[in-house]
């Protein structure tokens, strides 16, 4: 299939990009590279910079490359900075999808995999979560991804778009060619690496006060291999209909707990000074992915937080700089 992939030089679009295309796939990744890296692009895959507010550019894109289905990363996703400048979320992850939504339509493209997240449920109400959870975001990055939700649901009723909306949980770890490098980077794991390679002094833990067993945040952590492969399967599915799924390990991890896993990877000590908690920040995070599992036979590679861990420090290691500067 020819797939347009927005957002294919940041993470976790990098490395789907690099299963699409080791699937057989042919890809052009559309970025503009405000937050991802050229070299984080596949080097069999056409690429494009260009916003996805560029309609001209997205457009010319779309009919050059005869492209038949979207997969769509491209958003602002920090909670703390949505907390800040929300107009920025909105603008971008909305507006934005909308400008690719109406290129899509009128191009032809019917398909269309999004990658929405677990801020759309806010503080649950049970944990593990399932899909069918009460959707209530406490911070304008969760309310940004359910408005798209939200839009696509109304562009399959009405135009036959269908979406496969995969609510994303921590992803972690990295492939043998492709890793995580955010300006500036604020995802635990990352951070923490940083410091065991010498580029930080120590992480923060931001809160110790939740009501946990060790007082710090739970988070599902999935492999970002594992994220790209049910990227795959559910854009397969939307030859049937359109969907809603869940992507986690069904397990949850606490920051002390993924510290002490990286304490363990990397044989380093890593100095840890206890912070404040960030606003927007919901104590527990962890799905229940049993519905990807039974309808797509989604089964995760990577089970085991230490073996996450050391795919992502052998990346980091090999690139210490990143993509570079």
């Amino acid at each position: 299939m020819r797939v347009l992939v927005a957002g294919g030089a940041g993470y976790i679009g990098s490395v789907t990009v690099e299963q699409l295309v080791l699937a057989g796939h042919a890809v052009v990744v559309v970025d503009n590279l405000r937050q991802g890296h050229r070299a984080a692009v596949h080097p069999a895959a056409a690429f494009v910079q260009a916003d996805l507010r560029d309609t001209a550019t997205l457009a010319a894109a779309l009919r050059e490359y005869q492209v038949e289905a979207i997969m769509h990363f491209a958003a602002a996703s920090l909670v703390g900075e949505s907390m800040r400048r929300p107009e920025l979320y909105f603008g971008t992850n909305v507006a934005g999808t909308l400008a690719l939504l109406d290129a899509a339509l009128a191009a032809g493209v019917r398909r269309i995999v999004f990658s929405s997240t677990a801020a759309v449920y806010g503080i649950p109400e049970a944990v593990p979560i399932p899909e069918d959870a009460p959707l209530q975001p406490i911070n304008p990055y969760g309310e940004s991804k359910l408005m798209v939700e939200r839009i696509l649901g109304w562009y399959d009723r009405i135009h036959g778009l269908r979406s496969a909306c995969l609510r994303y949980f921590n992803a972690a770890g990295a492939s043998a060619a492709y890793g995580e490098d955010h300006r500036p980077e604020t995802h635990l794991i990352p951070v923490i690496l940083q410091v065991a390679l010498g580029r930080r002094d120590h992480c923060s833990l931001f809160g110790t006060d939740y009501d946990t067993p060790d007082g710090t945040c739970i988070r599902d952590y999935v492999h970002v291999v594992d994220l790209a492969q049910a990227h795959i399967l559910a854009l397969d599915a939307l030859a049937e209909r359109s969907a809603v799924y869940n992507l986690g390990s069904s397990h949850g991890y606490s920051n002390r707990e993924i510290l002490d896993a990286c304490r363990r990877v990397t044989g380093h000590p890593i100095p840890v000074v206890e912070a404040p908690r960030r606003p927007g920040d919901p104590p527990r995070l962890v799905a229940d992915s049993a519905r990807i599992r039974a309808e797509l036979g989604w089964r995760p590679r990577y089970t085991d937080l230490d073996e996450i861990v050391a795919t992502a420090w052998r990346w980091h290691q090999a690139h210490p700089d990143g993509y570079g500067t």
